[in-house]
């Protein structure tokens, strides 16, 4: 078995021990379909309603971007665990190259997210009869692999460098507000103020959330959004170098 293969296998049996938790990663996003698409939509409707795209079909990517975002943060954290029980450092003297270690170990995660993505696309289509592109879903999935992968690299990065638990917990919920709220994930960009327009642009899961809506219904301007996906590959890229870099100084 080859390096990379045994920490996923590893990654794969610890996360096989908790079906529930499985269960949940994979049905979640549709939860949040139900409590917030459905309820936006019924109470305050969709500023695309002339476009024929209803609040529920805007919500679809964010929810995704959100699991994406969410499976990242968790995988991250795991890092406190394997420093707890020891395995950690141990695994740190195994014949396999830092990138092995990451890449392995966020592998696993990486399929259950599109395997969340697709059924949360299929119960979409079934449940609320959503415009979903099927013949994009390739380009979708891949979207979320490289996003839950870039994010778990950016969330490495402050696992490695921090010691304390509460401390990440702590950053991570600020980073969970200030990277969710001020995006495109909830509402469109174009009404709000230009500051905060700027910021939204500015934001990497912005480019990860338009990526996932136009290839889930099409909405956006593909030319704008096939320059967001650079630039989060990019971020993606930066992301994955640092977290080798914080994981080559903990010896």
């Amino acid at each position: 078995m080859s390096a990379l293969g045994a920490v996923f296998y590893r990654e794969s049996k610890i996360r096989a021990t908790n079906v529930t938790f499985i269960f949940w990663d994979l049905f979640y996003p549709l939860c949040y379909m139900l409590v917030f698409g459905v309820g936006v939509n019924s109470a305050l409707g969709s500023p695309f309603a002339a476009a024929g795209v209803d609040y529920n079909a805007f919500f679809l990517a964010g929810v995704l971007g959100m699991a994406s975002f969410g499976i990242a943060s968790n995988t991250s954290w795991s890092f406190f665990l394997d420093r707890d029980n020891g395995i950690f450092y141990e695994m740190l003297t195994y014949p396999l190259s830092r990138s092995e270690y990451l890449l392995g170990k966020v592998l696993f995660n990486v399929l259950i997210a599109i395997l969340q993505a697709a059924i949360t696309l299929l119960l979409s289509r079934l449940l609320f009869h959503l415009p979903v592109r099927w013949e994009l879903l390739p380009l979708l999935l891949l979207g979320m692999a490289v996003g839950t992968a870039g994010w778990f690299f950016f969330y490495a990065i402050f696992a490695l460098r921090t010691r304390r638990n509460d401390v990440f917990n702590a950053i991570t919920s600020i980073f969970y507000f200030v990277f969710l709220f001020a995006s495109s994930m909830f509402y469109p960009l174009e009404p709000l103020p230009a500051w905060f327009r700027g910021a939204a642009l500015a934001n990497p899961i912005t480019w990860q959330i338009d990526w996932l809506r136009y290839m889930s219904i099409g909405l956006g301007d593909f030319h704008r959004i096939a320059w967001e996906a650079l630039a989060f590959v990019g971020f993606a890229g930066a992301a994955f170098w640092g977290a080798v870099y914080c994981l080559q100084r903990q010896e």
